[in-house]
């Protein structure tokens, strides 16, 4: 994405940065995440780099996986993990806080927060490889040690366990729930 957005404006200063410790010299009018949060694990530290990187009465504004994201994946994709003898523990990379969570983290960093939002946004899938393909673009940290065999098994079943609820009408639907937020760097 980056080498895409430098060709197509070359004028910009684009690049990739660890969002825990990035700190630029300037600061800006607002900040946006879109779809990236839920893979940081440390909010704090995060929310440190966005209140360095904003003026007073700067704007952040974010939309990324919320509370119960994913959570019928997630589950299915653990109950089958654990049938083929593999602890499912420790491998989930994402973070999907509540509004209180997230709201308590950018308040406690100097955050009037505007607007906090938590929704469902049911989300089809291509195909009827939609599960096994959404599993290997976005969990593969559930598979780091699971053989090839056990894997083609661990996601038929997790298929099977899905599929009375997110099967619809030759669709599979990912149970996605969003928090959007709305927010205000405060003076010092």
């Amino acid at each position: 994405m980056i080498a895409r957005g430098r060709a197509k404006y070359p004028h910009l200063n684009l690049s990739t940065q660890n969002a825990y410790t990035y700190r630029t010299s300037g600061t800006f009018d607002a900040v946006f995440s879109n779809a990236a949060l839920h893979w940081m694990k440390d909010a704090h530290a995060v929310v440190v780099t966005v209140e360095s990187a904003l003026r007073t009465s700067g704007r952040f504004v974010a939309e990324f996986g919320g509370y119960r994201n994913v959570a019928a994946l997630v589950n299915a994709t653990e109950a089958a993990l654990s049938a083929h003898g593999y602890d499912p523990q420790g491998r989930n990379p994402w973070y999907f806080p509540t509004i209180g969570e997230y709201t308590a983290v950018l308040e406690a960093h100097g955050f009037l927060v505007t607007l906090a939002q938590h929704f469902e946004r049911p989300t089809p899938l291509q195909g009827e490889s939609g599960i096994r393909d959404w599993l290997d673009m976005m969990a593969d940290d559930f598979f780091y040690d699971v053989n090839a065999e056990d894997k083609t098994a661990i996601y038929r079943e997790a298929e099977e366990q899905l599929r009375p609820e997110h099967y619809r009408q030759g669709q599979w639907i990912a149970d996605y729930r969003r928090l959007r937020v709305c927010a205000v760097k405060m003076a010092d």
